[in-house]
């Protein structure tokens, strides 16, 4: 079952009309063009331009502890306290210190005011320069020093962006989220066969360690089917035949032995492995963490024939559901075609051998609804309501997590949608210094309402970025090996 938060539209707002093929420029520095892929379906580039001059500096890192593990870590920003005493030091060494107190983002449930402290040294023309300098800087004593870009900070105008802004009419289309295959692998978006657009979708297993690649990490449903269960209460784009709607959603299905019953905690995924967390039994916490992978001793997952992938073995118990009922055995093999495999470990592996007549609850949507899921919201009503803390993707007592992903300027994948309907897909590219330096949270939310979007969400980003046009990249991923293979995608057919 999914629970939904459903949005209302409000503000009569439309997307900035650009003229089709012609080159415009609005007097803030972006310069747009246009090309119509179809009827009621056209892609928007957008080039930013600015004299800001960034430039590449040294930052200190504040030492600190990672709140769920214990770990030293290393923040961003430290105290005011702590800027004081390491701006001296690095002064006294030889290298002029300056000391920035940045303030908390528009997040609607995080702290207000001054965030903290942020200490630095030298400009630098070039990344090579500036890391030799950090060489010599913790040579001196200063063991967190950094290379950052100037460009990537928040309290600094960008200077270099490049966009891409899908317009689709999703009455003359068919827009879904895929897997475009098999759930347990990664494809490149250029590779979906047949769409006159895609993006990346949700967030997904990147690593060996902490599942299956490919597999999302949050809720997600291809065609009615459910295939991955939700990382907490988190933004979710929903496409099917009602249109597209963003929802905060969360997840539950069941399996069932007559009066009894037992919460399936995962789907499509290797039990005990909890990539971004936010399950109830999730350890050591059991909000969402984004990046973060959460382990579980005592839980039921359900694996279904989009898995593709062959299961896992280990302790614990396995059942098979088909047609003619119920197979218990070891944990292993494959799930067979019109099948749902439950695996179970800890004690609920023993309800399960101990349960007979079994079926599970939830693994279906309407006809023809799709899911893509990731975080944080980042509009409603046409307000900004980026619910960073609350989605986990920042978190107010560790400045360590989340400063980098949220607070400064990434590459990113948005969805948002207009008053009259239309859903907007947009990519920025960014780990570009003075070629694009991406959005922060922000400026994605304040970016997309100037689109004329009134509800909006953060996909995934990151290397993760891209947009194909009738299987031809459009954008620069950031990855130096060029484009990303990804989970699942938003397509449009």
């Amino acid at each position: 079952m999914i629970s939904r938060l459903l949005p209302a539209l409000a503000l009569a707002l439309t997307v900035p009309a650009v003229a089709p093929v012609a080159a415009a420029a609005d007097g803030s520095g972006w310069h747009w063009t246009s090309h119509a892929v179809a009827p009621g379906l056209e892609v928007r580039t957008g080039v930013l331009s600015r004299p800001t001059a960034p430039y590449w500096t040294v930052t200190i890192g504040a030492p600190t502890t990672n709140v769920l593990t214990g770990a030293a870590a290393v923040a961003e920003l430290g105290t005011a306290a702590w800027a004081r005493d390491t701006a001296a030091r690095l002064s006294a060494a030889g290298y002029p210190a300056r000391q920035d107190t940045i303030g908390w983002p528009a997040f609607s449930d995080t702290p207000h005011g001054p965030e903290g402290v942020r200490v630095r040294t030298g400009s630098y023309g070039s990344q090579a320069e500036a890391q030799a300098a950090v060489a010599a800087i913790k040579a001196a004593g200063f063991p967190t020093a950094a290379a950052e870009w100037t460009g990537y900070d928040a309290d600094q105008a960008p200077d270099a962006e490049q966009v891409h802004v899908a317009v689709i009419d999703p009455r003359r289309y068919d827009v879904e989220a895929t897997h475009d295959g098999a759930v347990a692998q990664r494809k490149k978006t250029s590779e979906v066969a047949g769409a006159l657009v895609a993006v990346n979708g949700g967030f997904f297993v990147t690593s060996d360690a902490d599942g299956y690649q490919g597999v999302p990490s949050g809720l997600a449903a291809y065609d009615g089917r459910v295939e991955s269960l939700s990382a907490g209460n988190r933004a979710a784009l929903v496409l099917g035949p009602g249109g597209p709607r963003i929802v905060d959603a969360t997840s539950r299905v069941t399996v069932r032995s007559g009066r009894d019953s037992h919460a399936i905690e995962g789907v499509n995924r290797k039990p005990g492995v909890i990539r971004d967390c936010g399950r109830p039994d999730a350890q050591p916490t059991t909000a969402p963490r984004q990046d973060f992978t959460c382990t579980s001793t005592d839980e039921i997952v359900a694996f279904t024939p989009e898995f593709g992938a062959a299961l896992p073995t280990g302790p614990g118990v396995q059942v098979t559901l088909d047609a003619h009922g119920a197979t218990v055995g070891p944990r292993g093999g494959s799930v067979p075609a019109g099948s749902v495999v439950l695996q179970g470990i800890g004690a609920s592996a023993g309800w399960l051998a101990s349960h007979d007549r079994l079926s599970v609850e939830g693994l279906r949507l309407p006809a023809g609804e799709s899911i893509a899921s990731a975080a944080p919201t980042l509009l409603r009503h046409g307000h900004l309501s980026i619910d960073a803390a609350t989605e986990g993707v920042v978190d107010p007592r560790d400045l360590s997590f989340g400063y980098a992903w949220s607070e400064q300027r990434q590459p990113r994948t948005l969805a948002g949608i207009d008053a009259s309907g239309h859903l907007l897909l947009v990519t920025v590219d960014g780990r570009q210094p003075g070629v694009s330096e991406g959005f922060t949270l922000e400026e994605a939310a304040r970016f997309l309402r100037s689109l004329g979007a009134t509800e909006a969400m953060n996909l995934d980003g990151g290397g993760s970025t891209t947009m194909a046009v009738r299987g031809v990249l459009v954008n620069h991923p950031s990855d130096a090996t060029g484009e990303r293979a990804v989970g699942d995608f938003v397509t449009v057919r």
